[in-house]
């Protein structure tokens, strides 16, 4: 087989990786992004007392990969890619069943350890995932195929928000109306635990599904790479890099990652509970979420048409983490729904983020590839830890200082890694 950095160039080579590793970012966007309506619906029916506590959807979710990342590297040394794969589907299946128990009992820490083990699948699935699109062909083209999988995992993560609203957040003004005219705690209760009960079915179905994609993954044609055969590029035959610590660009990268996931997670799922505060209703905020992916839907559409043809992925990066300067003030000075839009709208700025980032990261690092990919993927925590910095400031500032002052930092970095960072240590 070819080395990754000898990839065929012709796309019916491996056309059939490509489309089966986008199922995989489709089950991850579909997964992912259901915490932004996970978000309220916890918040009414575990009857959470502030937003901080509601943000802890995301903080379980977003921490598992912080420590499962590495121990997902070693996993894939024993399984390989594919195999790691399929692993990493029936553990996600597990976490949907722990919803059942959370579900019947209304219990959130239930709740949160479901979301903590889908997060160790999904965290061994991108492990695997994110290198092995980024090395099955040319590296100076893997930002245009990781946009491809950006626009599976967005067409998924538009979607998931309007299913499971449908059956969870049916009538949600309509439920908070029967809830605030209870005339007991038995009633209330009563009201709550069949709120809970509508979300087990949707998961059952989840696990199922799952389930079964793992044993498709585990049969299918999908050829194994070998990342660490390839060499070491940039570094020369009389200093052969010995340690994952000796790729400045690489850690770097993995606070990259770390703010920008942050970003991601604050105009993707958090908005929701930004709008709930700048006035708008349950039924309205349930899918902004869909709103974001939208507008990461055509960031990804750009990428594809212009990367590498019209311009490198650097550039993008540059491009990106301007517009998410610009948007972000905008949405702090702008008063309600035109704030709202603009935290929508930095989807956009996002969409060519992870694309970028992921490639430039793991670049030249040859047989580091798997360790340096589960460096990047524990940066993913920046999803739990940035949303809860929200939560807590909201509490002392305006929900919109709050949000500015938590994205801002994270959009200058990710500028500073675009322009400068990437090239730390490298010829």
């Amino acid at each position: 087989m070819p080395s990754p950095s000898a990839a065929p160039s012709a796309p019916r080579h491996y056309a059939l990786s490509i489309a089966i590793i986008g199922v995989l970012f489709f089950i991850f966007g579909f997964v992912t992004w259901l915490n932004g309506t996970l978000i309220p619906f916890l918040k009414l029916t575990c009857d959470l007392q502030t937003d901080a506590q509601a943000l802890l959807v995301t903080f379980a979710f977003y921490m598992s990969y912080f420590f499962l990342a590495i121990p997902s590297s070693y996993i894939l040394r024993w399984t390989g890619f594919k195999n790691g794969m399929s692993l990493g589907l029936v553990v996600m299946a597990v976490g949907a069943l722990i919803f059942i128990p959370a579900a019947t009992s209304r219990s959130f820490a239930l709740f949160l350890t479901g979301l903590f083990v889908q997060g160790m699948g999904l965290s061994l699935l991108q492990t695997a995932s994110n290198p092995y699109i980024s090395v099955i062909g040319p590296i100076e083209s893997a930002a245009s195929r990781i946009s491809i999988m950006g626009i599976c995992n967005k067409v998924a993560g538009a979607l998931s928000p309007i299913v499971l609203s449908a059956i969870v957040l049916s009538s949600a003004n309509e439920t908070v109306a029967q809830l605030e005219a209870a005339a007991g705690p038995a009633e209330r209760a009563a009201l709550l635990q069949e709120l809970s009960h509508r979300i087990i079915m949707p998961y059952v179905v989840m696990a199922i599904a799952l389930v079964l994609l793992g044993l498709m993954i585990r049969f299918s044609p999908l050829p194994e790479i070998d990342a660490e055969t390839e060499s070491d590029t940039g570094v020369s035959g009389a200093d052969p890099k010995t340690s994952i610590l000796q790729f400045p660009h690489l850690l770097l990268g993995v606070v990259c990652i770390f703010v920008y996931v942050g970003v991601e997670v604050m105009a993707g799922d958090v908005i929701t509970l930004y709008g709930k505060a700048l006035g708008l209703g349950l039924d309205k905020t349930k899918i902004l979420t869909t709103y974001t992916m939208v507008s990461m839907l055509v960031g990804y559409t750009i990428g594809i048409l212009t990367i590498p043809r019209f311009m490198r992925q650097e550039t993008a990066l540059k491009l990106s983490a301007i517009t998410g300067i610009l948007f972000s003030i905008v949405a702090f000075l702008a008063p309600g729904m035109v704030s709202i839009t603009f935290v929508a709208l930095l989807g956009l700025a996002n969409a060519l983020m992870w694309p970028a980032i992921f490639p430039m990261a793991i670049a030249g690092l040859g047989r580091f590839t798997k360790i340096g990919s589960a460096l990047l993927i524990m940066g993913i925590a920046g999803g739990a830890i940035i949303p809860q910095a929200y939560g807590y400031l909201s509490h002392v500032i305006s929900h919109q200082a709050a949000f500015f002052w938590c994205v801002l930092p994270g959009y200058l970095y990710i500028l500073f890694y675009a322009v400068k960072g990437h090239r730390a240590g490298r010829a």
